[in-house]
């Protein structure tokens, strides 16, 4: 009858409809609350986890400033006592910072590893010291870069590679750089000050302060100009010099191995790095 409220026993399709979806809470029940359980102790564990200054993690360490963290959970970490971390700076999760060659390594009381204050270590970052690695104030980098000062040696044919002696030489980088994700640093290098890396560059000998590098190996794509202003890198086979103390590159391109820059205050890079004018600081 029009108007009237439909009944419904209890073996009709709305009855059984609502035994059906009480019957599917019930069942997510406990799964939901497993979930949850789950959830509050892995964040339980990651705040109980993390190293702070103060905690008993971080006394193993040469120095470790106030208000830094290393999340939870680490990648491999050792060689504490060879390793100063600055005030305020944060590691993410699963970073490996390391010093030596193996855990429980005596390395004499020497400091291999210096990060500096107000530092972000993007999430899966790798810093592998054996010689020295010094990296300034306020550097930041994308996920999942790499940074060491060793490379396996490879001068005896009839050894394999990873039996053979290795290289060591010291890297440094300077204070404000930026270091984009997938970055690698080799043994070596020396990046200035406020520098950019681009994501997936491989960087290798000097790179000037106040520069944009990219590229494998890493090339000087931009750089700051005193009076100027940023200005792009010269590119291009037989390129003609650009006037005094300019950037020219009129088609934005990257700067290639021919590439050249005004004469005049340029900074000589004989490693493979391109010239650009010198900037106001001076290379680390």
């Amino acid at each position: 009858m029009p108007g009237r409220p439909r009944r419904s026993g209890n073996g009709s399709p709305d009855a059984r409809d609502a035994a059906s979806g009480l019957r599917t809470r019930l069942a997510r029940a406990p799964r939901a609350l497993a979930q949850r359980a789950v959830h509050r102790v892995w964040k339980a564990a990651r705040h109980v986890g993390a190293v702070t200054a103060g905690s008993p993690a971080a006394h193993r360490f040469a120095a470790f400033g106030p208000g830094s963290v290393l999340a939870f959970p680490p990648g491999a970490i050792f060689g504490e006592p060879s390793i100063e971390i600055g005030a305020g700076t944060v590691a993410g999760q699963h970073v490996t910072i390391t010093a030596g060659i193996v855990p429980g390594q005596d390395l004499w009381g020497t400091t291999l590893l210096r990060i500096g204050d107000r530092c972000v270590i993007g999430r899966g970052t790798h810093i592998i010291a054996h010689q020295r690695i010094d990296i300034g104030d306020d550097v930041f980098t994308g996920p999942y870069v790499y940074i060491t000062d060793q490379n396996h040696g490879y001068a005896d044919p009839t050894v394999p590679v990873g039996r053979q002696w290795p290289a060591n030489a010291p890297v440094r980088i300077g204070a404000g750089s930026w270091l984009g994700a997938g970055t690698i640093v080799l043994p070596g290098s020396r990046i200035g000050r406020n520098v950019v890396v681009g994501a997936g560059s491989v960087v290798r000998g000097h790179v000037p302060d106040h520069c944009v590098v990219a590229g494998v190996p890493a090339r000087v794509v931009r750089a700051y100009v005193p009076g100027e202003g940023w200005r792009p890198a010269r590119s291009g086979p037989g390129a003609a010099a650009a006037p005094t103390g300019t950037l020219a590159d009129a088609d934005g391109a990257l700067a290639g191995p021919t590439a050249t820059l005004a004469a005049p205050g340029t900074l000589a890079d004989p490693e493979g790095v391109q010239n650009v004018a010198k900037p106001p600081h001076p290379v680390l």
